[in-house]
Parts: structure tokens; C-alpha cells; sequence
């Protein structure tokens, strides 16, 4: 690790540390955790040994509004009085003269990220495999059962017709980016456009909810939620329905996300998690499969943005045939999309 700061840290950030952070104490030693197009993550330890984190807006970013620190900070502040489990808020600069970007920090939330298969074999046996299975679910439904008003997040977004403004937001996206023409996703907009189910009361929507989004302990037990950039306040079903998309059991058909790691013994199928969400939180899942249907076009509409700028050379220079397993995730996830609609007819 560096004792100087890096790229995206300027040399005031260890004097701020010092001055803001009860407790931290120079010299201080940076290492990226986490970086590319979303957020930077910075793991940072003081003199005395002390971990810490730094988030920060990703470099040369334009929208401000997408990449807001001070809301992402509100929302882990808000949430440590709750039971949702996240790394405890420690403190948040939006000084241009301390690191040009606002940035926060947080404290450092010791557990495991389980990115793939083997870090899940390596980590997690059968029993804690399970474990994950259930704490995931009992911990989202935590996510939708928190009270806005007593943690002070009621004003966070709008709170009814949470999938309309989904579906224009992401249609949107699609439109100013999409590659070609891909007549599946403008048919399924459509649909759901015409299917979307009454909303109930407004929760949390966590917005990008999977198991690689939270950190677990040797045990599979969720110690902390991360990646809060999108969430907003909805339906919380959304989440629950891309949970279905993200999530890959191993007596699941196979799903347009590439994540494999749940694919291990031990871990539970799809249908598993969905009726423990129902029995935890007592929400009618029902219409589970519109749910899902959406999340898939909107992954479909996502990674178009990213095949665009792979397309644009975001990655270098790359041939057509090293970037088609892009274009067929996108393929294959609006073709999931409609044929979950269709068992809806």
C-alpha cells in the first residue's frame, strides 16, 4: 500500500482525515478497492492501524446527480438507526478545495464480497452457502420495512409510480444509446407500460440489489449492504424481481446475467428466495412475475449502455467478436423479459 494519496485523492485529503475523523491519526496508507465507471472505493488505514473507507464520484465524471455523495452518505447515516446492516457513516466533505469531488468515509465493515465461484467455494461451505441464501432475503426484506419518516428519509424521492418512471428513465436510456434496432424492447416497454400492478406503500428500493452488493461473514450472514448510489424510494417488489434476474440457483434455468457463484450446492434456488421474501415480509408476490419481466428489460437496457461505450472504445481497441458476448447478454435478457411477460397473459 502507498503512504502517499492516489489518483483521485488529493495530498489535503490525510489532513482532512485527521482533522473530520474521530480517532484517525497520520501517516496514512491508500489502495483502490473498488473503481472504473461507478464510484471509487479507497480502503485507507491510519498510523495506528485503523481501517477506513473513502468513496468518491469515479474520474472526469459529468453528472453530479448521478454520483452524489452527500445523498449516499444521508442515506448510510439514516440507515445505521435502522436494522439494516451498513458500514457505519464517519464523515463527508463537499469542500472543492479538500479533493475537487465531495467525497465520504466510513467505517471498515470486516467480511467477504462473493464476486464468483471461487471466492464462494473458497469462503462459504454448504451450510453458510445456505445461510447467505436466507440472509440476503431477511436483510432486503429489512431494506423495505425500514420507517422513512423515523429515519429521516421520507423525502428521499417521490414515493407513488415508482415503475412508470423506471420504464421512461431506462426507455430513455435505450433510445439515446441503443446500437441498433431491437424491436423485442420497444414490444415489452410497451407491455409493461399497459401490466404495471398497483403500487402499495413506498419503501426503500435499494435499485441494484445482489449478493455481490453485500459483504458477508464466515458464516453467509449479511454484516453490510453496499453500492446505495441508485437507491430511491418505490416499489419494493422491483427489488425482489431483480434479485430473480441477478440470481442464478443450482436447479435454476440459467439467466441472462452472467453471475455463477450461486450455481454451488448449498446455496438456495430462486423460487426458495421468493417465497422466503413473502413469509419474512408478508407482501403479496403474486405479480412477481411482472416484476421480474421488468428487471430483465431493464438489464437489458443497461448493459446496451455499456456494450455502446465498449463500442465507442471504453475498453481500447476491440474486435467485433471479442465484444458479442455483449450483444447477445443484451439479446438474451430482453428475450427473457418477453417470455416471462408472455406467462403473464
Amino acid at each position: 500500500m502507498s503512504h502517499e494519496p492516489l489518483t483521485g485523492l488529493s495530498r489535503v485529503v490525510p489532513a482532512w482525515l485527521e482533522e473530520n475523523i474521530a480517532g484517525a491519526k497520520a501517516p496514512f496508507s491508500f489502495s483502490v478497492i473498488a473503481g472504473g465507471h461507478s464510484n471509487l472505493t479507497y480502503a485507507v488505514v491510519d498510523a495506528n492501524g485503523c481501517k477506513y473507507v473513502l468513496r468518491r464520484p469515479p474520474l472526469g465524471h459529468v453528472l453530479a446527480s448521478a454520483h452524489d455523495m452527500g445523498r449516499e452518505h444521508r442515506i448510510i447515516s439514516a440507515l445505521s438507526k435502522s436494522k439494516v446492516p451498513v458500514a457505519p457513516a464517519l464523515g463527508f466533505c463537499d469542500d472543492p478545495t479538500v479533493n475537487d469531488s465531495p467525497f465520504y468515509v466510513m467505517a471498515f465493515v470486516d467480511g467477504h464480497v462473493i464476486r464468483d465461484t471461487e471466492t464462494a467455494l473458497r469462503i462459504l461451505g454448504v451450510p453458510a452457502r445456505r445461510r447467505a441464501s436466507e440472509s440476503i432475503v431477511d436483510t432486503m426484506a429489512a431494506i423495505h420495512s425500514v420507517d422513512l419518516a423515523a429515519v429521516g428519509l421520507d423525502t428521499l424521492g417521490k414515493h407513488e409510480g415508482y415503475i412508470a418512471r423506471q420504464l421512461k428513465r431506462w426507455y430513455g436510456q435505450w433510445n439515446a444509446q441503443k446500437t441498433r434496432e431491437l424491436p423485442r424492447v420497444d414490444r415489452v416497454h410497451d407491455e409493461l407500460m399497459k401490466r404495471i400492478p398497483v403500487q402499495g406503500p413506498a419503501t426503500i428500493v435499494h435499485g441494484d440489489y445482489r449478493l455481490d452488493n453485500c459483504m458477508v461473514d464466515d458464516t453467509g450472514s449479511v454484516v453490510a449492504v453496499l453500492d446505495w448510489e441508485i437507491c430511491t424510494l418505490g416499489d419494493p417488489l422491483a427489488d425482489l424481481g431483480l434479485l430473480m434476474v441477478y440470481w442464478t440457483g443450482p436447479g435454476d434455468e440459467e439467466s441472462a446475467w452472467a453471475g455463477a457463484q450461486t450455481t454451488l450446492e448449498g446455496f438456495c434456488d430462486r423460487g426458495d428466495l421468493a417465497t422466503r421474501y413473502a413469509q419474512v415480509s408478508g407482501r403479496d408476490i403474486s405479480n412477481i412475475d411482472f416484476y421480474i419481466a421488468f428487471a430483465f428489460w431493464k438489464l437489458a437496457c443497461i448493459l446496451e449502455g455499456v456494450y455502446a461505450r465498449y463500442l465507442g472504445g471504453a475498453l481500447g481497441e476491440r474486435s467485433a467478436e471479442e465484444l458479442a458476448p455483449f450483444d447477445q447478454q443484451v439479446v438474451a435478457a430482453a428475450a427473457k423479459a418477453e417470455a416471462t411477460l408472455e406467462r403473464l397473459a
